[in-house]
This record gives C-alpha cells, structure tokens and sequence, in this order.
C-alpha cells in the first residue's frame, strides 16, 4: 500500500477521534483516512461521501472488514445533495475545495444540519505551494464565520492548513 500522504495523518491525528465517535468525511476519496479512523472507532461510525463512484468503490475494497463489521458507512454523494438523518460529533473533509473557492452557502447549511450542538467541523487543506496556504487559511475562516460557526485556524509545516469550527453559540 502506498504511504500515507502527511495531511491525512495531520488530519487523523488532529480529529482526536474517540471510540464512540460519530464522524463524517466529505470527499473521501479512496478511504485512507477511513482506514485510519476506523482502526479509532470501538463502538463508534465513519459515514464518508463522495461524488466519485469510483473513488466509492476503490474505498469500499479498502474498507471493506470495516464496512462489515458497522463501523464504515461509504456513500456515492455530494454534500450538497446529502441526506443522511444522522448527527455527527466530528465533520470533516481534506483538500475539498468548495468551503475556499466560494460562499458553500448549501454545503454549510447542510453541516450545520448535521454537526452535534457540541460536534466539530474541520477542514484540512495542503495548498500547491506554501505561499498559497494564508489565503486559504483567510478565506475558509472567513466564510465559516461569515455563516455563523465560529472558526479557529492551525497549522503545520509551511503548507498544511487546518481550520476547527463549530456552530456559533455552542460549546
């Protein structure tokens, strides 16, 4: 198995996922942070989407003990688009690009549907060159706070971005 890139071990490792956890990983991809995070998880779930089937279905041969056993929920979808009932304690997504590019006015609609009162969102993010990585910082912050979370960035190495938000109000 190839190895696993830094900001999905940054991410991991900053999500300080506990077993009960219930988390959801938007644009997961081929399921490498879903293998780590399961390893995490006892009792706890990973529900994790992407709009790529075949990104889906790489992840579900990936996944797939974990998958069986409950912990792994892996689905074909868009953010926009998810309508899961669940409530998550921990959300969070790598190197999606909606939440800097522009406003993600639906996307985060449907996270703050979805995020616990006290649940955390995070979004990751390894720009192409360092000089990049403040802007993003500003911007992803910025539109979290401009749509009412609450928004704390941190950083690792000259390019890794990571940014932790909750709903404003709550804990």
């Amino acid at each position: 198995m190839a190895e696993v890139p830094e900001r999905v071990r940054w991410a991991v490792e900053t999500l300080r996922v506990r077993p009960g956890d219930r988390v959801l990983e938007i644009g997961c991809g081929v399921g490498v942070a879903v293998s780590l995070l399961c390893d995490r998880l006892e009792d706890g779930t990973i529900t994790a989407i992407d709009r790529s089937a075949k990104a889906i279905a790489t992840a579900g041969r990936r996944n797939a003990a974990h998958v069986e056993a409950g912990r792994a929920v892996l689905e074909v979808a868009s953010l926009d688009a998810f309508s899961d009932a669940g409530v998550f304690d921990k959300i969070f997504a790598i190197n999606v690009n909606v939440f800097w590019v522009g406003r993600a006015t639906v996307e985060l609609e449907v996270i703050r549907r979805h995020l616990a009162p006290d649940g955390r969102l995070w979004l990751f993010y390894e720009p192409p060159t360092p000089e990049n990585a403040d802007e993003v910082a500003q911007k992803v912050a910025g539109g979290l706070q401009g749509a009412g979370f609450t928004a704390m960035v941190s950083r690792k190495g000259a390019s890794l971005v990571g940014v932790e938000a909750a709903i404003s109000g709550t804990s």
